[in-house]
């Protein structure tokens, strides 16, 4: 489909100072507001207000081009992937309608690519080739108390022998030996062999069975279908041994609330053909996934809904992109859905405690430092309302060589309407490491987005006091945040509300795009349905607003871990930071990938030479976008650059 050129909707600015005044000063208050509105458009359009604060615009797609984003990742291509999937619209998952867009922020063209599956909730994670990684995504749509109408939920199918796997297709009944109740599977499961388990002089003790998971409903619909108890459930259709060896154990199986289910599906999406390639599927169903790049380049994927609507039982896996298929880690470690998880220096993984949802509050939540290879996980001390941590968002500060983390705001486990306006910091260098406070913000935030800049600074921006904006809480602030002085300063106010479903891409141009926001109401009294919105909205930072930027042209499109290379710059003389920052894959207030790399550098009189770190757990493999700051803190526009 060819692309359509996107409008930009600007504001126009068509009274002078002298009416705006003469307006503020009738009496009417339509008048008033009237003025005030024009004097506040004529403030932040001046170009001292933006040198100081920066500015926001709004982009708007051609109608047939809009859709509910949920997902975005900058390519390499400088072009932005946007992914809904089904947008959080069950009318579009029932008609199997999926969207993706192409967005061309330099030419303003935006086009349509046919999706597969429904990548609404999925997990993605830059790859080392250009490429990225999508698994996960939705198989059903929650269904909330009294809109079940046949009890169901989940049963555990156990197999004691120890000689073979079985599977039941789906459409297998399991009848109820005190109830008598029967309930029918609604998907095929693989149930592995009973291990055997020996003692030390190796008699046979036992065997342990193998264990499959399924998702059951009443045949017929009505509350007498319910059971409130365990039970031990025959499965109809087995003879024999399978009979005896073979049955499932369930408790309640009810009409509460069904949540989401994942699927297995995986994919990566090819930057430069701009379309997605099936992969190998994963071992486990995931929805709320969150994938993180390990030290040898291959992607770890962790918690999830599974395909009953279950929390993952701490199965993770593993893809490698040589091959394109997943296997377990062989190890048990369990987290709510979208963990913040950061590969470290050390190639261990940092678990922040900031997720997005779904999990018990007493599982998984506490923060710590996690080898993924022996499954060892350390917890670190000195937390901030630790019960406060949903929908909080986490970001690994510039430069990343000093591994320190910023934790900002969340909320409550679950749809809690409490919020907290706490910033938390670690440095991951030090020998003990344990969070300290930083500076508060002015508001409880859940969904805060938070974008690092090419000036070492941090864009905090949006988010909303209450789950999911509810009572018209959104919060139209932004901030920058400092990391060397480790303060907060003010800045220009989005016009657009971003609460739940909503994040931040750093462009290559220094510039912020907004994406998102999925409001539970669109009223303060709570009682009209939100609409998703569909707008982007771009912030330009203060950096930009002033004489000139410094150049940056030329140089190698290849750069390994050690190696140097030479880029033309008219500004040499004044360049004094070089960053190597790589690309955002946002999505629920999870952004594991971003990361500003400072890099030596030497200047000659028309150019710099800049070398790359060592350590391929700083500097992980794939494309970057490389930054000259002058002497000003301007950055120049982005080099790409892949690290293989």
């Amino acid at each position: 489909m060819r692309d359509r050129t996107v409008r930009r909707r600007a504001r126009r600015l068509a009274l002078g100072t002298t009416v705006v005044l003469a307006l503020a000063g009738m009496n009417g208050p339509w008048l008033y507001r009237f003025g005030t509105e024009r004097y506040h458009d004529y403030t932040i359009n001046k170009p001292e207000y933006k040198a100081e604060n920066g500015h926001w615009e709004i982009v708007e797609f051609p109608e047939e081009y809009r859709q509910d984003t949920i997902h975005a990742a900058l390519l390499h291509t400088g072009k932005v992937l946007m992914v809904a999937g089904s947008g959080n619209n069950q009318e579009n998952f029932d008609r199997k309608r999926f969207d993706t867009r192409i967005w061309d922020p330099v030419k303003g063209t935006v086009k349509k690519v046919p999706t597969p599956s429904d990548l609404f909730c999925t997990g993605h994670t830059q790859l080392a080739g250009g490429n990225l990684l999508i698994a996960g995504g939705t198989k059903r749509y929650e269904k909330l108390k009294g809109d079940v109408t046949k009890a169901g939920g989940l049963m555990i199918v156990h197999n004691e022998n120890p000689d073979k796997p079985i599977t039941l297709p789906a459409g297998t009944a399991f009848r109820g030996r005190a109830n008598g109740r029967t309930f029918v599977s609604k998907d095929p499961v693989l149930v592995p062999r009973a291990k055997k388990v020996f003692d030390r002089t190796g008699r046979w003790l036992r065997n342990d069975p193998g264990i499959g998971r399924i998702y059951v409903e009443a045949r017929k619909s009505g509350r007498r279908y319910e059971t409130g108890t365990e039970d031990n459930y025959r499965v109809q259709g087995l003879t024999g041994a399978d009979a005896r060896n073979t049955y499932g154990i369930a408790n309640k199986l009810g009409l509460d609330k069904k949540d989401f289910q994942g699927i297995r599906d995986a994919f990566e999406f090819d930057a430069v053909a701009e379309k997605y390639i099936k992969v190998d599927p994963m071992k486990e169903a995931r929805w709320y996934p969150t994938l993180t790049t390990l030290s040898d380049g291959r992607i770890l994927s962790v918690s999830g809904l599974d395909d009953i609507g279950q929390l993952v039982p701490g199965k993770n896996e593993i893809f490698d992109p040589k091959t394109r298929r997943w296997t377990y880690t062989g190890k048990i470690r369990q987290f709510p859905t979208y963990p913040a998880l950061f590969l470290m220096q050390n190639g261990r993984i940092f678990y922040s405690g900031s997720n997005a949802g779904y999990g018990p509050d007493d599982v998984g939540r506490a923060p710590g430092i996690w080898d993924v290879d022996s499954n060892a996980f350390t917890e670190l001390p000195g937390l901030a309302d630790p019960d406060m941590m949903e929908t909080s968002g986490t970001v690994l500060l510039p430069p990343a060589q000093d591994e320190r983390f910023l934790v900002i705001g969340g909320g409550g486990v679950g749809e809690s309407e409490r919020s907290t306006g706490r910033t938390r910091l670690i440095d991951l260098t030090a020998d003990r490491p344990r969070f300290t406070e930083g500076p508060s913000l002015e508001k409880g935030t859940r969904y805060p987005q938070a974008s690092v800049l090419p000036d070492d600074t941090v864009l905090v921006s949006g988010g909303s006091e209450d789950y999911r904006g509810r009572s018209d809480s959104d919060i139209l602030q932004a901030r920058l945040y400092h990391p060397d002085t480790d303060t907060f300063q003010r800045v220009a106010d989005p016009q657009v509300g971003r609460n739940y479903h909503s994040g931040s891409i750093l462009l290559p141009d220094g510039r912020v795009m907004f994406f998102g926001s999925d409001p539970l109401y669109g009223d303060r009294a709570n009682t009209r349905p939100g609409v998703f919105e569909q707008r982007i909205e771009i912030y330009t930072p203060p950096y930009l607003y002033r004489d000139a930027r410094p150049s940056l042209s030329g140089g190698p499109r290849t750069l390994a871990r050690g190696a140097s290379g030479t880029f033309a710059s008219q500004h040499a003389s004044a360049i004094t930071k070089v960053r190597l920052i790589r690309p955002s894959a946002s999505t629920h207030v999870t952004d594991v990938d971003q990361r500003s790399i400072a890099l030596a550098f030497t200047a000659a009189e028309d150019s710099i030479t800049v070398t790359v770190p060592k350590n391929r757990n700083l500097v992980p493999s794939g494309w970057y976008m490389l930054f000259a700051d002058d002497d000003q803190g301007t950055p120049s526009e982005a080099r790409w650059v892949q690290v293989p």
